[in-house]
């Protein structure tokens, strides 16, 4: 397959999962499919939220679209927050099954590959762009050891071997509506979260190296 004569950003957001009837990322993902970011189209893809298979359909995208740039993005219930993650480790231990009833327990997503793989994003310029844009944002230093951290680990292993592409992975908080399914459960509204992944790909193109900038934290 010849690259795309436009640059493409790829997206990627994941299936319901858990019994819920949405997944906050793919709704994210999807409202910008087609969106124009800086003279690149981005393509947004729907990933299963199931081990193995999810990055069966990222590689199948990454064929297509060529991309030089990909964002994944993950539920993350609980959080408050739009966050980059920092870092994606080999490590696939899973508290509860996933859509096709898989439940890995300390199992490596890649045997032999490395313990670990930092995102080449620059998530301290997303967070600090994000902030000023008056969106909630902090860098979170864990993934989780589920279908997201899968997601994201496999998704850079296969970034270094394609040199030029950069990516890495965010989690998002809750909708309104899917919180209020789960009572007590944090949320932030559809178009907040939307304008919050345009200023994060707009950054990500922006700075192909990231500023320095506390981002840390004590536990």
């Amino acid at each position: 397959m010849t690259p795309n004569a436009t640059p493409t950003v790829l997206v990627t957001g994941f299936e319901p999962f858990d019994n819920d009837p949405l997944n906050p990322s793919w709704e994210v993902a999807r409202a910008l499919e087609g969106w124009d970011c800086g003279g690149a189209t981005v393509r947004a893809v729907q990933l299963p939220c199931v081990f193995g298979l999810a990055a069966e359909r990222l590689d199948e995208a990454l064929a297509r679209w060529r991309p030089r740039l990909v964002v994944g993005l993950g539920l993350a219930g609980g959080r408050t927050e739009w966050q980059p993650e920092r870092v994606a480790i080999n490590c696939d231990d899973a508290r509860i099954p996933d859509n096709a009833g898989r439940q890995p327990v300390d199992t490596a997503v890649v045997p032999g590959g490395p313990a670990a793989y930092f995102s080449t994003l620059p998530i301290k310029a997303i967070v600090q762009a994000l902030r000023a844009a008056g969106l909630p944002a902090s860098v979170s230093n864990t993934a989780g050891t589920f279908v997201c951290n899968h997601v994201f680990y496999a998704l850079m292993l296969r970034l270094a071997g394609l040199p030029g592409v950069r990516g890495g992975f965010v989690h998002v908080p809750c909708l309104p509506e899917h919180a209020a399914r789960h009572p007590g459960a944090p949320s932030m509204a559809l178009a907040t979260q939307v304008e919050a992944l345009r200023v994060t790909l707009r950054t990500a193109l922006a700075f192909e190296n990231d500023i320095v900038a506390g981002g840390g934290q004590l536990h």
